[in-house]
């Protein structure tokens, strides 16, 4: 679990990124798991946007991604989901 201030500190690094990856009218399904997870293993901060059209909650959304690709719940904001997860091979943030 992250601490307050890791989650704050993730937050900064991450405000500048764009999102990545787009939940739509489908959902979230395996491959969108699948490909999360790849692309958290080699950038380990990573945003997704939930566009309009998605027949799920946000939250919902947020909990199933991270869960399925095991990464943490950064931040929620507007349609955007935050994730985060160390990455094994190729570490490049260090928490406070």
């Amino acid at each position: 679990m992250l601490t307050g201030k890791q989650k704050r500190f993730l937050r900064s690094k991450a405000h500048h990124l764009n999102p990545i990856f787009q939940v739509g009218k489908g959902g979230v399904n395996e491959n969108m798991i699948k490909q999360i997870g790849e692309a958290l293993e080699a950038r380990e901060l990573i945003k997704v946007s939930v566009l309009q059209n998605c027949e799920f909650d946000r939250d919902e959304v947020a909990e199933s991604l991270a869960k399925g690709a095991k990464a943490e719940l950064v931040q929620i904001i507007g349609n955007t989901i935050v994730l985060y997860k160390e990455s094994i091979e190729h570490k490049q943030i260090s928490l406070p």
